[in-house]
């Protein structure tokens, strides 16, 4: 699958919402906004997302024709394709995948994914795939650690790259994984976002948009649901909302 073009902003209020105007305007893409800083950037439930120069701040606009449900699984490829970024720069090791879609280094968040969408005139569904990688900074003051990778770097790199340069491994990484996800389906995504993850089994919280359930993680179903045991014994399977694993949460 080609990569898209890029276009790059000095300057913009959020990746999402220009490629929300574009695909509201008739585009179709694939294309990637790349901006150098945001002033209104945006994560899952309306959050802030912090935008200091030296990190990655890009959306990448397309459209598909699969359901609803099945273009939720973008979230997972761009998981991937951020997990792949990191990789060819972080300590070996270092990074994983925490349900769904947070990408850590060191166990600290390093990433935010935020993947909206809407019918398109021309048909189909357009994906605006939000991704913020913290490169060269990491913010303070969040509810969870965060992580950049420049503190987390291989030895023989000296120096995070630049936000252009980390722009084409990632639309490069996202291509691969698409190019799979549309010829063969979601479950070679599935399978390689499992690997990445350590935590999809064991205590955990998950806060959703009207509710807080607690219960003991059993793995994901195969498109991509966190499977919730109660205490009750019931199960539930979780499609979206906040997530914390481990003993304390």
């Amino acid at each position: 699958m080609h990569p898209g073009t890029i276009i790059r902003f000095d300057q913009i209020d959020s990746t999402n919402a220009e490629a929300r105007r574009r695909a509201e305007a008739g585009q179709t893409g694939p294309v990637w906004l790349n901006a150098r800083r945001q002033s209104a950037g945006r994560g899952r439930r309306g959050r802030a997302w912090e935008g200091e120069a030296g990190n990655l701040f890009a959306t990448l606009l397309t459209t598909t024709r699969k359901a609803p449900a099945e273009a939720a699984q973008a979230t997972f490829i761009a998981a991937l394709a951020v997990a792949d970024l990191l990789d060819a720069f972080a300590r070996p090791g270092a990074v994983t995948i925490k349900w769904p879609n947070d990408v850590m280094l060191g166990g600290a968040k390093a990433a935010g994914i935020l993947v909206e969408s809407g019918a398109h005139a021309v048909g189909g569904l357009w994906l605006a795939v939000g991704i913020g990688v913290n490169l060269a900074h990491a913010p303070e003051g969040t509810e969870r650690p965060a992580a950049a990778l420049a503190s987390h770097l291989r030895p023989d790199i000296a120096y995070p790259p630049s936000p252009e340069a980390a722009m084409e491994v990632l639309a490069q990484a996202w291509a691969e994984w698409a190019g799979r996800w549309e010829e063969i389906g979601f479950q070679p995504v599935l399978d390689a976002w499992v690997r990445r993850n350590a935590t999809l089994h064991g205590p955990c919280v998950a806060r959703l948009g009207h509710e807080t359930v607690e219960g003991v993680a059993e793995g994901v179903e195969g498109d991509g649901s966190l499977r919730l045991r109660l205490a009750d014994g019931t199960l539930r399977l979780i499609s979206a909302g906040d997530v914390f694993f481990g003993d304390g949460v």
